[in-house]
């Protein structure tokens, strides 16, 4: 299906995607993908958009990156901490109550990486990228849905996934782990707010960010893009990888009344795709009078429910034969920029 903004049959109603009067946490959100949405909900309306809260562990780089919402027009502080412990969600969420007065949307970006193979991952790089993945999503969102279930008017929990939460990814025991935790969590959390009237979804991006820029195949064309070139069609729809502004385009909505009703689920979104994600679910089922027994699964796998086995692993990257980045003219070097 290819949609095109000039067109939008069914188009919701413009008050339904105004946030102006809503309150927005956005963990690790002093650059990158988090700043991305902190300032796309903050320009979310047709007076003012979402006041935000920016958080970074950085006090400098959260404070200018809020300083940057408001130069736009929007309304923004920030809070320095390390997203993870009971104590820093609680700051963020007692940082927007007491310069907005409420909090409504809570969005948890924050994040690490320590990739590794497994047999050369450590204790700490594993429990780090967990405690501020999967720890920091939990935390943030139990004091989020607290101070909702306490105002009583519903709220949006969007918490950050990744494809390799969805599939796996060599080299990311822990970053894997812990994204797929939070799709389990969201899940459940799905079932727990409902009452409330709070909604519980994952976004999982691909963007040219720190963390997808390692990547061979992306890196020259996320350099180029750096120089102000496009990104070609063949990462922006066939693989859904674009810029983090893209990406930020889902926040707003699923922050709005206008996703009222969409709980639960785990959106994808990059360049110029956005896809719904499977929960997890049997695929081939296969039945044995009395139970089964080692030499009964061994004999029949082949052509039972093992006969189409699923792959593992985020797919590789295919770039067209012939493909390559179309550097545009250099701008002029900026004094500190690139360190």
């Amino acid at each position: 299906m290819v949609m095109s903004n000039e067109t939008l049959p069914n188009a919701p109603h413009p008050l339904d995607l105004d946030l102006t009067g809503k309150v927005a946490v956005v963990t690790g959100s002093g650059r990158g993908l988090g700043l991305a949405y902190a300032a796309a909900l903050a320009a979310a309306g047709a007076a003012a958009g979402a006041a935000v809260v920016v958080n970074d562990l950085d006090a400098g780089v959260a404070g200018a990156a809020a300083a940057a919402i408001e130069a736009a027009g929007g309304r923004a502080v920030a809070v320095a901490a390390a997203v993870g412990t009971t104590e820093a969600a609680q700051a963020l969420v007692d940082g927007a109550v007491e310069a907005f007065g409420r909090l409504d949307v809570m969005v948890t970006n924050a994040g690490i990486l320590r990739d590794k193979v497994l047999w050369k991952m450590t204790d700490e790089d594993f429990d780090a990228v967990v405690a501020t993945h999967l720890r920091g999503t939990f935390t943030c969102a139990r004091a989020a849905a607290v101070r909702m279930r306490e105002q009583g008017e519903g709220g949006r929990l969007i918490m950050i996934g990744s494809p390799a939460g969805q599939r796996g990814n060599f080299g990311q025991t822990n970053y894997a782990a812990a994204k797929a935790g939070i799709a389990a969590m969201v899940r459940t959390w799905a079932m727990e707010l409902a009452k409330a009237g709070i909604t519980v979804n994952a976004v999982i991006p691909i963007a040219a960010t720190a963390m997808t820029e390692t990547i061979p195949a992306f890196a020259p064309y996320v350099e180029a893009m750096r120089q102000g070139a496009p990104l070609p069609d063949f990462l922006r729809k066939g693989e859904g990888f674009g810029t983090a502004e893209d990406c930020a385009a889902l926040i707003p909505f699923l922050a709005s009344d206008a996703a009222a009703g969409v709980t639960g689920q785990c959106v994808g979104i990059g360049g110029d795709k956005l896809a719904l994600w499977s929960h997890p679910q049997e695929v081939a089922v296969a039945y044995a009078d009395g139970g089964w027994r080692p030499e009964t699964i061994a004999a029949g796998w082949a052509a039972g429910v093992g006969r189409e086995p699923q792959t593992v692993g985020v797919p590789a990257s295919a770039v067209p034969a012939g493909a390559a980045p179309t550097p545009a003219v250099p701008a002029p070097a900026v004094p500190g920029e690139g360190k």
